[in-house]
């Protein structure tokens, strides 16, 4: 089947690459024309465990192509996924002016009938406006169809090519024909395929991440009250998780979830909610909790350390990707927590092993005068304490008696290690729902 993505962002491009795996050939368009100059030399734009080593694989087996042009890539197409960013505007809703305008570059390009999928994350109700924009623009028949993604990054290829599930919005026989033949290499193992309609298939997706963004929200409120208590946030999760109603997933203490996805879809979900009349209260404490706990790391350091500023004071962050095995920074805790540091007179030395160049961007030339990019070894070097704030597992098995590490203050965003054995080290450590030592 020839298929066209339009987007080779996170989504985007893992999408086009796994479909090219299954034996499809798919071009993927961007009008970013730098972006498809590295992926035409086999260069992955983003990082993703083993989607480089794929791209090249698909491209040298003529399976995989990029392009800029609407005009080259759209004609001859079966089927045309939207994979464009929504990101979130001032009030917290999804800008979606990406989305109908590739809806309008693919009506225009369009030589035959066509689905046309929005695989973005989109505010419900906007598969409607897709169809509207395209109906204006061709004389082709096409069908609208939904089918969000639910990729975890750091694991993103494997969740595409093994799905817990497949859900298609679509009330059109031949469009879900087409899109159940482009799926069906992808079931073979008993996954389901969910079929509903457009508007369900939309909330779908929000309801997912929100859901998911509570149990995140949940353990850290819970957190905060194990430390003011004494109790210990890890038993009560294996006390809760292993009851089978609840389970274990997306119930880990940490400084907060960040990427493109929790924040940004329980923020249109609450606006979803606005615009309807109906006040989320669940979601709007779900980002209230999520919002704290962001700064909870920095409140703590104030706190330690009882100053009113951090001015001729150092710290070593570690770790400055939302999460580990990815190069994803937006909405990263660490983004709060560098931003406040430096406002308070502090020096920050910071290591990530792939996340360095994104986080850059989020700051000014004067403001990076007071950052310092390094290896590992060299942040903790004369810091006052070190704030780990991404589960890399290399920050795992580091052996603290070798590093030049004076302080021996650890701040734990992530709970990586356990309290006993940081104590048997010598270290103050500070982790989240474990006590305070």
């Amino acid at each position: 089947m020839k298929v066209a993505i339009v987007g080779t962002g996170y989504v985007g491009l893992v999408t086009g690459t796994c479909f090219a795996e299954m034996g499809n050939n798919v071009t993927c368009i961007d009008i970013d024309s730098k972006k498809i100059e590295r992926l035409n030399n086999g260069e992955s734009v983003i990082y993703e465990p083993g989607l480089e080593e794929m791209i090249k694989k698909n491209m040298n087996e003529k399976r995989l192509t990029f392009s800029n042009s609407f005009e080259d890539s759209i004609p001859g197409s079966d089927i045309c996924f939207i994979a464009v960013g929504t990101p979130p505007l001032e009030d917290g809703s999804a800008d979606v002016s990406y989305v109908l305008s590739a809806a309008k570059s693919i009506a225009k390009n369009m030589d035959r009938p066509m689905v046309i999928v929005d695989k973005s994350t989109v505010p419900i109700g906007t598969g409607f406006e897709v169809e509207k924009i395209v109906k204006a623009n061709t004389e082709y028949s096409f069908s609208v169809v939904s089918n969000p993604e639910f990729l975890k990054e750091g694991q993103a290829i494997n969740d595409f090519m093994r799905p817990d599930r497949i859900v298609i919005g679509s009330s059109v026989e031949w469009a879900k024909n087409r899109m159940t033949e482009l799926y069906s290499p992808f079931v073979t193992n008993g996954h389901k395929i969910v079929y509903t309609d457009i508007i369900s298939a939309e909330m779908i997706k929000y309801a997912a991440n929100a859901m998911l963004a509570t149990r995140i929200s949940f353990i850290n409120e819970i957190a905060k009250l194990c430390d003011k208590i004494g109790g210990d946030v890890k038993a009560v999760r294996e006390g809760i998780g292993l009851d089978s109603r609840i389970g274990m997933s997306f119930l880990y203490a940490s400084c907060g979830y960040g990427g493109s996805c929790f924040p940004k879809d329980v923020k249109e979900l609450i606006q979803v909610g606005k615009r309807n009349g109906i006040e989320m209260q669940i979601a709007s404490s779900v980002e209230k909790v999520n919002f704290e706990q962001k700064n909870l790391m920095f409140e703590r350091l104030k706190k330690r350390f009882e100053y009113f500023t951090f001015s001729g004071m150092q710290f070593a962050i570690w770790g400055l990707a939302f999460k580990a095995e990815t190069d994803d920074v937006r909405e990263s805790p660490s983004l709060y927590l560098v931003k406040s540091l430096i406002d308070f007179g502090a020096k920050v030395k910071c290591y990530d092993p792939k996340a360095e160049e994104n986080f850059k961007k989020y700051f000014t030339e004067e403001e990076l005068k007071k950052i310092e990019f390094c290896g590992m070894e060299e942040a903790v070097k004369g810091s006052d304490a070190l704030v780990i704030m991404t589960e890399w597992r290399q920050f795992k098995n580091v052996d603290f008696e070798k590093l030049d590490f004076k302080s021996k203050v650890i701040f734990d965003g992530r709970n990586i290690f356990e309290p006993e054995n940081m104590k048997k080290l010598g270290i103050e450590y500070h982790c989240i729902g474990r006590g305070l030592l």
